[in-house]
Order: structure tokens, then sequence, then C-alpha cells
């Protein structure tokens, strides 16, 4: 067992210790915020382009508490304290808060969520790509009340579209992108009541293939929805939870590929290998489901089978990049979520950095003139760490005390709730005879629960590129979509794009005041 002397001794150390000589000086501060200033001054001249390509990554489940202790961690995978460190998403020039509750609740699911930062409006928990007249469950309240979503609004205007998620692609998260449907849940007809079937409501793996057939790319988990039931899984093949699921004994595999234009070139992929060997310039549509349900953790990733975040975007963005009228893509960081709702801060924390690897990978692949470019999550979750850590403490250590109640010792991440509570002798169990370091350790939690909940707070918004400095405050989550579609002028809001051209003329704004001014004689 550790001493909570030797473990409060060793946290007195490191505060010592952990200090660079240069942040003992003033002028490293002084110069370090007139750098931020100069920074900050140059952004007023503002960037007005058409965006080209608008490219969204969605960490589900990235509140703030886990953006800044992925940037620790990040930090200290390279070996440095970690505080100071910048992830990808820091860098970006504008942030926002975004408030996530959906129309029915104040902590809100993925579902409802979705469909406000896709589809532009709020909606109720646990429904996709409807408005709140329709109700969870109820297949006859879906009819009429569909919405679309920015992804269709980027297709309708020629521009090419993709989907990469590490979770199911029919999931909550992705499946606002495409689907409609009165309960998240219905991946197949498998997991669909009688009633809804016989009502003629989808699963959303059905709309996948058959609401906008020509989605150029889609990358991510869940073959098992895709195959008819109890069909062997080619990758898992003696695993029945990986079998197919389908009802109605459909290959929508198949289905997908004969929707594609015999002129142009179809691949489906299934394991990491087929992916880094297709050609990107040959590619014209690309299906890759890598998992028959959610892909692995990125701490239990195979790297024959399964492909990485950001090795699927990397991908993603050189095929969609061909197209002369430019991109949308979604790009989901979804098992954050998963790793919170279990309590596994560790595989948490390591899918954030590996989203913010992809996002630095799309930022070596575009330009800040043309790409729109913007990060930010769902919901949170009730996950905290704090104890008055030293700097450079593991973000996974102890906090340097212990309990003054129980006199034991704890680790600086804990949950609100979730399975990670425990009573051992009807006392809270002592953390230093187990392994907190281990991947799969569950955070110790205030209230005990199957599954830890979402957290109702604020989430970031980071932006960057053109008319990136629209996302600048406190905003309702279903104004998200509403700024991407203005920046690439799509969608209904396009009366300032009248005069612009996507091929670098002069920008709305000023171009449509000179435009005001002439008839009044101002200019002469």
């Amino acid at each position: 067992m550790i001493s909570p002397f030797l473990v409060l001794a060793i946290g007195t150390c490191l505060t010592n210790s952990l200090v660079p000589e240069k942040e003992k000086d003033p002028k490293y501060w002084r110069d370090q915020a007139q750098q931020t200033l100069e920074n900050a001054l140059r952004l007023q001249n503002l960037n007005t382009n058409v965006a080209k390509n608008i490219i969204m990554f969605l960490g589900d489940g990235m509140g703030v508490s886990t953006v800044t202790a992925a940037r620790i961690l990040k930090g200290q995978l390279h070996h440095s304290p970690g505080e100071e460190t910048s992830l990808e998403m820091d860098k970006f020039p504008f942030v926002a808060l975004s408030k996530t509750y959906n129309t029915n609740a104040q902590v809100p699911d993925s579902a409802g969520t979705a469909t406000a930062y896709l589809c532009g409006v709020k909606a109720n928990e646990g429904t996709v790509g409807v408005s709140a007249a329709t109700q969870r469950t109820q297949c006859n309240t879906t009819q009429g009340n569909e919405v679309t979503s920015i992804l269709h609004w980027a297709k309708e205007a020629g521009k090419s579209v993709g989907v990469v998620t590490t979770t199911r692609v029919n999931h909550a998260t992705p499946s606002a992108a495409y689907a409609h449907s009165a309960d998240r849940d219905w991946y197949s007809d498998n997991e669909m009541p009688q009633e809804a079937l016989s009502q003629g409501c989808k699963d959303i793996a059905y709309q996948l293939m058959h609401n906008i057939k020509d989605i150029e790319v889609i990358m991510g988990g869940g073959r098992k929805y895709m195959f008819p039931k109890n069909r062997t899984d080619v990758e898992h093949e003696t695993d029945e939870k990986a079998r197919g699921t389908r009802l109605d004994g459909l290959n929508l595999i198949d289905i997908w590929k004969s929707f594609k234009p015999r002129h142009k070139h179809s691949h489906y992929v299934w394991n990491r290998t087929e992916l880094l060997n297709l050609d990107p310039a040959t590619v014209d549509y690309l299906l890759g489901l890598f998992e028959p349900g959610d892909m692995q953790y990125e701490l239990n990733r195979d790297n024959v089978t399964d492909p990485s975040l950001s090795e699927m975007v990397e991908m993603a963005i050189k095929i969609l990049n061909k197209n002369p009228k430019g991109f949308f893509l979604l790009v989901e960081g979804g098992r954050i979520d998963h790793g919170h709702h279990e309590g596994k801060a560790k595989q948490a924390l390591h899918e954030v950095v590996e989203m913010d690897r992809a996002i630095g990978q799309a930022g070596s692949m575009t330009s800040l003139q043309d790409t729109l470019t913007v990060v930010t999550a769902d919901h949170s979750h009730v996950f905290t760490f704090g104890g008055y850590t030293p700097r450079g403490n593991s973000i996974f250590g102890l906090a340097p005390m212990v309990s003054d109640t129980d006199k034991k010792p704890f680790t600086a991440i804990l949950y609100g709730n979730g399975p990670g509570y425990k009573v051992v002798g009807g006392e809270r169990e002592n953390v230093s005879m187990v392994d907190y370091a281990h991947n799969n350790y569950q955070a110790q939690s205030a209230v005990p629960l199957r599954h830890e909940t979402h957290g109702g707070e604020d989430v970031a918004v980071f932006a960057k590129g053109p008319m990136a400095h629209l996302l600048h405050g406190v905003h309702e989550q279903n104004y998200i979509p509403h700024v991407m579609a203005y920046a690439a002028c799509i969608g209904a809001n396009r009366n300032h794009c009248a005069s612009a051209s996507l091929a670098g003329r002069p920008s709305p704004g000023p171009l449509l005041l000179l435009l005001a001014l002439l008839p009044l004689g101002i200019l002469f």
C-alpha cells in the first residue's frame, strides 16, 4: 500500500521540480502575452471568403474538462508536463460555447443534439433528423416532420460529402446527417417494434443506403446491420453477436453497389489493409465498415484490421478533394462518449488525442483560405479532475493528499456518477490497492450507476477558416449548421452569395456593400 505521506511528499517535490527555468522569469509570460495580443489583433482582418470545403469534427461527449485533460495527456505522451501543451483545436482562432439541451431534456442525448448541429433545429431526446413534433418511438409522428442536414444541403449544391466515425455508421451522430427516425436505436429492422414496421418506418441502416444514394465516403463500424440475420461476420466468424441482424433478408452492401453508376469506381472495404491499399485517385465512392458494431478503442485497436481515425480522415479528404466544387465532411470521435459511460477515463482521453491527430491531419491537407473547420461536442459528461495536483502530475495519477474524512488517497480524475462507485468493507475503496493506471480502470464515482451519464453544461465550439468569426459567443447548438451553410453559400440562406464566386472572387460582404452604395452615388 502507498503511504499517504509519501504521496504528499512526492507531490511537493514535483511542485518544486517541474517549474521550467524560463517560467520563473516574468519576461517569459509578458512576451507570451504580447505575442498572443498581436495574433488577436491580426484577427481583426476577418476571413470572409466563401468556404469551398467544410469539415466538422464532433467529439461525442467531449466536454471542456475532457478537452483540458486530453491536452495534458497529449503533452505527457510527448514527455512534457502537459499543461502548457496545445491541442490542434486549441490553435483555432475563434471559440464559442454551445447550449446543448434538447427540446424535452435539460441534459441531452447524442441524437437530439446531432439533429441540432447538423440539421439546424433542436429536437427531442432520442430522435434523429426530425423536428420536436416527432415523439420518440412513435413512428406515426415522423411523416411531415423530417428535417434535412447540412450534408444534404452540400450534396444539393454539387459538393462531395463524407461521413467518418469510430462508432457504427448508423449511430446517433452520423445518422442525423442522412436519416429521419423516431428512435435512434432503430439500427436495423431487427431493433424496430412491429408497429413501427407496419406503419412504414424504415431502419437507419436502410435509410443510409436509400435516402442519399450518392454519399461519396462512408467509414466506420456497423457491418452487422447491413446483412441478413445470422449471416456470419467476415472477421469474427465464431462470435454470434457479430452476425447479421436484418429480418428483411437484404444485403445492403450489394444494394449500395447497385446504386453506383457503372462508369464510377466504387469500393467496399472491411479492414485497414484494404483501405490503405486504395489509390484515392481512382476511387469515386468508398464504403468502409471495419467492425460488426462500433470500432475498437484506439488503445485496443488492431493495426491490421482497424484503421485509426486519422487514417480514415486522410483517405476521405483525398477522395473528396477531387471535386472542384468542394466537399462537406463529418468526422466523429464517437468513442470518447463510450469511454466516459464506462467510467474508463483513460480510454476516453486517448480517443480525444487520436481525434486531435485527425484534426491536425485535416489541417495539413486543406487551406484556411477556402476551408471552414469546426470542432465541437454534442454534450459533456460528469467527468472532472482536481485535488490540487502539482504541475506535471500524471493525468491518471493520485491527488497529492488523502481525504481528510476517510483518510484514503484518491485519483485526480473522478466521475459524478457511474460504475466506478465501490465500497469495500463498508468504506470507500482504497485506490492505492488497485492499478489505477490500467487502460480499463474505472475511476471512482459519487453515485453508483451501471453507465455514467452525460453532463448538461455548455460545450466548446472551435472554428477556423472562412466566416469562422461568426462562432463567437454563447449560441444555441442549432446555430452551428447555419453558420457553416452561410460560409459555404449552400442551403436556404444564400442571398449574400449572389455576386460571389467559389473561384476566389471578392468575398460577399465587401462586394454587397459596393453594390449597395452605387445607386446612392456615394462613390462618385
